[in-house]
């Protein structure tokens, strides 16, 4: 009989496929750069629980990668009898084992508590903790409670190092005791699942990224026929159009009934199968009409932190540090200007006053997706409350270029998305992002960042990504400029 870790059983409770994979050919799994920074974010939440838990530092760890399980088993064991604070304490019992983040004495028996790094209890965190408390008390461990220990996004970080407030918990004993025959369940099936020779055939859907992305998913779709115009194109399916989908297993857009579509919906499935763009060039300039130059054309980065880093912020907190603003005259002349702060201090108060400038008083101020930029304004502007008139006249000056694009523009080769990304090559060909070096995307520009103000980064290597980060920044509103001519049947001057 194999024995499954939890993250195993997790991944049955996902998918069982996934945990196939996971256990016969893991080396076919690829984590995205985003699946990396949440165990990188899961980590260091982690570091801080212990020193939350443990304040006077009389805990023990375990390390079962450099122990190996056989030891971390045994040297749990061991540490039950000492009465102080456990982390990874390692459990095996009835085909399933797991490593409990925190382990504390009361009294006669023992508290867990698992620590997490979103900001609310989620369901499979429940499994989580169902499986885990399982383990535990079948190795004889006298569990009193298991809590789960969460990220509070209200709080506010005082500086110092002072973490207390960061974590709050939510206790899940009763419901994670009465489900042992669930668990008993789980591990019964999916040790089933594993002892299979070939895996089980389930198509790609929903579970290749709920409750969180499947580093597998690029294996599973290249095993799967590929429609020519995949039914996943058509943007914003409603619930009815889902069911239909599904309850007839239509894979291609050609057999979505016109009459379950939207008027944006049957456009992307003319354009698609016809293979020609659609462009009221007409429509798009008069919705602009009225936003008279001079314009500027603003784009933000930003960085977020699960544990704050500077005093006055909260976790996750979207923190800006670069923007890049094209401004167009009225005569078609274009002028640009940059910020970027990678001095590792708290960039705000400069950032927003940086922004202030380059912006002006008068004019419109275009972006991309409106959404994210007027909500970072608005933080500056309570975080900065002398800079707020400023910062609030910006915002009403803002004019959202995206629903102009979707409104008015779709080329096929933007499969089903408005995003910038998707909708520059294809109207200023041109353009593209995958000729800049390096930073090519936001979440690139996150890791580039954080590489830039690291300590330990040479100056070379960060005059290198500065680089990176100002060339990328200025492609996204230098596009925005380039659409907005596009639309506007706009010629500009050198």
């Amino acid at each position: 009989m194999r024995t499954l870790s939890k993250s195993k059983l997790l991944a049955f409770r996902q998918c069982p496929k996934r945990l196939w994979l996971e256990v016969h050919q893991p080396q076919l799994r690829e984590d995205s750069g985003a699946t990396q920074a949440s165990f990188a974010t899961g980590h260091q939440v982690g570091d801080i629980a212990r020193q939350l838990y443990d304040p006077h530092q009389q805990g023990q760890l375990i390390d079962p990668q450099a122990e190996g399980f056989d030891a971390a088993f045994a040297r749990t064991q061991h540490l039950l009898q000492s009465r102080k604070p456990i982390f990874e304490a390692g459990f095996r019992a009835e085909g399933a084992l797991a490593f409990a983040d925190v382990l504390l004495p009361v009294g006669k028996k023992w508290r867990m508590v698992e620590v997490k790094s979103s900001t609310s209890v989620k369901d499979y965190h429940r499994d989580d903790a169902a499986v885990q408390s399982f383990v535990a008390r079948a190795c004889g461990v006298p569990l009193q409670s298991i809590a789960l220990a969460h990220i509070d996004s209200q709080w506010t970080y005082p500086g110092h190092g002072d973490y207390r407030g960061l974590l709050v918990e939510a206790d899940l004993t009763e419901e994670a005791f009465a489900r042992t025959e669930e668990v008993r369940g789980w591990i019964a099936q999916a040790q089933a699942v594993a002892a299979r020779k070939t895996a089980p055939h389930i198509a790609t859907g929903a579970q290749c990224s709920s409750p969180y992305e499947c580093g597998f998913v690029a294996h599973c779709q290249s095993q799967e026929p590929q429609a020519e115009h995949p039914v996943h194109w058509l943007p914003r399916r409603s619930q009815a159009l889902k069911a239909h989908i599904d309850e007839h297993g239509i894979a291609e857009l050609r057999d979505v009934p016109d009459g379950l579509l939207n008027a944006t919906q049957q456009r992307v499935k003319a354009a698609t199968l016809s293979g020609r763009a659609f462009f009221d060039q007409g429509a798009a300039a008069q919705a602009l009409a009225a936003h008279k130059l001079p314009g500027c054309f603003i784009d933000f980065e930003t960085i977020q932190f699960a544990v704050p880093v500077w005093p006055s912020t909260r976790p996750y907190q979207q923190m800006p540090f670069q923007f890049s603003v094209h401004r167009l005259g009225r005569t078609g002349q274009v002028k640009h200007q940059a910020f970027l702060d990678l001095s590792g201090n708290n960039p705000s108060r400069p950032f927003a006053q940086a922004l202030i400038a380059a912006c002006g008083q008068r004019g419109p101020v275009f972006v991309y997706n409106a959404a994210f930029e007027t909500s970072r304004i608005r933080e500056l502007a309570e975080c900065h409350p002398r800079l707020a008139p400023a910062l609030h006249a910006i915002n009403e000056r803002i004019v959202d270029l995206l629903p102009i694009a979707r409104q008015h523009y779709y080329h096929p080769s933007q499969q089903g998305s408005w995003s910038i990304k998707a909708v520059l090559p294809a109207l200023c060909p041109d353009l593209h992002y995958d000729q800049l070096d390096g930073v090519q995307d936001g979440g690139a520009a996150q890791q580039a960042y954080l590489e830039a103000i690291a300590p330990a980064t040479q100056a070379p290597r960060k005059a290198e990504l500065e680089r990176q980060l100002l060339a990328y920044c200025h492609l996204d509103t230098w596009a925005m400029v380039r659409l907005w001519a596009a639309f506007t049947a706009t010629t500009l001057k050198d």
